[in-house]
């Protein structure tokens, strides 16, 4: 039972990935993208998380948090681009 309920799972959030790639790429301006790849990176932890669920180990539970910490000092290095035009100051 829990192996339909990931597979769907894992579907579901393969799913909404590739509509982010497609706002990504199709996006009509910046933030728009910006929010894309946000919410591309959760997709990405969410399959991680999900594989490590159904393969029954915590190895690639590390792997989400360095991309969760990754993911987020990105989206805030765009967001001060875009806001400022620069990143340091």
């Amino acid at each position: 039972m829990i192996t339909i309920a990931l597979q769907i799972t894992i579907a579901m959030v393969v799913v909404a990935a590739l509509l982010n790639v497609y706002r990504l790429i199709k996006g009509p301006d910046a933030p728009d993208r910006v929010l894309a790849l946000d919410t591309l990176y959760i997709n990405a932890i969410g399959l991680i998380i999900l594989l490590g669920i159904s393969l029954g180990t915590r190895m690639y539970l590390e792997a989400a948090l360095l991309i969760a910490v990754m993911g987020f000092i990105g989206t805030v290095a765009l967001a001060k681009y875009l806001k400022r035009g620069s990143v340091i100051e």
